[in-house]
């Protein structure tokens, strides 16, 4: 079987491994190298050092709608391209390139967060299991046909960091155990229903800003769901704070107004319940336990240093 991979961050290394056991990789497409870290040095990313560490052929076009990739790809006489995270989306001449066309990790159970951000918002909205689909690419923002799909609870201590490396994990069990099946016309390709359809759009910045009229079960989840990034923060006494660490409480108050203040945490009231924050991290410092921020800061009950 002759493979194109497509994939870029981290999320899409177990994937490209599962390829390199399923059969021939004949090139792997990535995005172009770019600056990373303070020192804006020029890196590969994630899939492309696994790819030249196996000596495979990377391509790193800048563009592909309106150009002769389609062609390119149509050369390599691959069975199958398969694509995880890539980042950008497809023409339909590239999707008709390989003779099987291309196929999709996506990590959701589709049609529920469709897009960008699907391990992210699965957690922000409470869901209690997520997984990964093998999808049928189509021109749409995964929209085509289910292949495989598997099945993964979210724990209530998971973040968007540590399901995303066990969706990673199950990505590569899935390609496994289907693509070659796929490939072979051995699986059918199931249409995904019209009803149960959400989105998850790219996270921005300021989906970690915590608003304290919205109830402490929420805002937890939505901590969980931004770390790492953006991470949960509001603002204290006029300064940027970011909340690293919290836990849902049952006290009850005006939204933002403290509640109590001690070592086991700081309690702010929500619009329902209350977060009792146990790691905070103020502008310009290091993150430190509730008991350390109290050093230097005297809280009162029914204060309102939050905003």
């Amino acid at each position: 079987m002759r493979i194109v991979f497509m994939g870029t961050p981290q999320f899409a290394v177990k994937s490209l491994e599962a390829c390199l056991k399923l059969g021939e990789v004949v090139a792997v497409v990535t995005q172009p190298d770019k600056p990373r870290g303070r020192g804006q040095e020029v890196s590969f990313s994630p899939v492309k050092e696994l790819a030249v560490a196996r000596g495979l052929p990377v391509l790193q076009p800048t563009k592909i709608r309106g150009t002769d990739f389609a062609d390119v790809l149509r050369k390599l006489e691959a069975d199958v391209a398969v694509v995880t995270a890539y980042g950008k989306i497809l023409p339909q001449d590239v999707l008709d390139a390989p003779r099987r066309g291309c196929v999709n990790v996506h990590a959701s159970l589709l049609p529920r967060f469709r897009g960008a951000a699907p391990i992210q918002w699965a957690i922000a909205a409470g869901d209690e299991k997520t997984g990964v689909c093998l999808m049928q690419m189509d021109a749409g923002m995964d929209t085509g046909g289910v292949i495989d799909r598997a099945e993964l609870p979210i724990g209530p201590e998971d973040t968007s960091a540590t399901l995303h490396d066990k969706l990673s994990e199950l990505g590569g069990v899935v390609l496994e155990r289907s693509l070659a099946r796929y490939v072979a016309g051995e699986l059918p390709v199931v249409p995904q229903p019209s009803e149960g359809v959400v989105m998850a759009p790219m996270i921005k910045k300021e989906d970690g800003k915590l608003d304290w009229h919205k109830s402490a079960a929420e805002l937890e989840r939505r901590l969980r769901a931004f770390t790492p990034w953006p991470g949960a923060f509001c603002t204290f006494e006029g300064a940027l704070l970011k909340v690293a660490k919290a836990a849902v409480g049952a006290g009850q108050g005006a939204p933002g107004t403290v509640l109590s203040a001690s070592a086991a945490g700081v309690e702010v009231a929500c619009g329902e319940g209350s977060l009792v924050l146990r790691s905070l991290q103020p502008e310009g410092k290091r993150a430190m336990t509730a008991q350390e921020f109290l050093a230097s800061r005297k809280l009162t009950p029914g204060s309102t240093p939050f905003s």
